[in-house]
């Protein structure tokens, strides 16, 4: 294996590490700010992903923005769809009289 490949896996494995500890510490409170935060970051990976899928480098970098493209979506649309319902859990629910 490469030098590259290992500080690459190395690098994927203390970011997943790192990532999994930050989340599971957010208080309850700020999840809904924290969810906005990572839409915007899934939006800009969206635009990135389309920019790889839409330029003509070669049948496999194609491939691989569209499966960039289709996994950006889902994350962007679930995203919007959790902090939607998050949100009405602090909406006051209206008596019907």
């Amino acid at each position: 294996m490469s030098p590259e490949v290992e500080m690459g896996l190395y690098v994927f494995m203390l970011a997943g590490f790192l990532g999994f500890e930050v989340i599971t510490r957010v208080p309850p409170l700020l999840h809904t700010p924290l969810m906005s935060g990572t839409n915007a970051i899934s939006g800009i990976s969206l635009v990135g992903s389309l920019v790889v899928a839409g330029a003509d480098y070669s049948t496999f970098a194609t491939v691989l923005g569209f499966i960039a493209v289709t996994c950006s979506t889902i994350n962007v649309v679930g995203g919007f769809m959790i902090t939607d319902r998050m949100l009405k859990m602090f909406k006051k629910r209206q008596e019907i009289t």
